[in-house]
């Protein structure tokens, strides 16, 4: 009996991929930014990682062009880090989270500090977050009843890890269900 051919994806051959040329790389980017709204930084971590897996072909030149292209696209405005982390923090805020954890997301999407100081929501803006937090899970004011210790020190623990400062966490957990909690005079 003969052996079966090993195969990959959907039955084609499983040869190693061709390594990428300058085109190649292009289209590449090309495509990743047509399909998501990236940073610049994270546009280069991509190509990067496109290189480890595939190489670069021996005849397309001494060095990958990875930052010529993604500066090209940000000429182009293809790539904009000061709409894209306006775009990610106001998803971050309507998702209930604070300000700690969106200048970590930006920080870790590689947005300059200017930027994201730019960016940073203001006191509404924070507080509105933090009631969408508390709505979302059934905190304060929008609990059925008030919860006994353990109960509220996971409330706390949740308006945290959300990247809630601990007063703003206190002042939503304290408050009694059906009451709107003082608000900050910044707010």
């Amino acid at each position: 009996m003969a052996q079966k051919r090993r195969t990959g994806r959907a039955g084609q051959n499983s040869s190693p991929p061709r390594p990428l040329d300058r085109a190649a790389l292009e289209a590449l980017a090309l495509t990743y930014v047509g399909r998501f709204a990236t940073s610049r930084a994270k546009l280069i971590a991509y190509l990067g990682r496109k290189l480890r897996e595939r190489g670069w072909a021996p005849d397309a030149g001494a060095d990958a062009p990875v930052e010529a292209i993604a500066d090209r696209l940000v000429a182009l405005r293809y790539v904009d880090d000061e709409a894209y982390a306006a775009m990610k923090t106001s998803a971050m805020q309507r998702r209930g989270l604070g300000t700690r954890r969106i200048v970590q997301a930006l920080r870790h999407d590689g947005i300059a500090a200017d930027i994201r100081e730019e960016v940073t929501p203001d006191p509404l803006a924070r507080w509105e977050a933090a009631e969408c937090l508390a709505r979302r899970r059934h905190i304060g004011p929008f609990a059925l009843e008030r919860p006994d210790r353990p109960a509220r020190e996971k409330q706390l623990a949740a308006f945290l890890r959300a990247g809630h400062d601990l007063e703003t966490a206190r002042t939503w957990v304290d408050a009694a269900p059906g009451e709107e909690p003082p608000r900050p005079e910044d707010a």
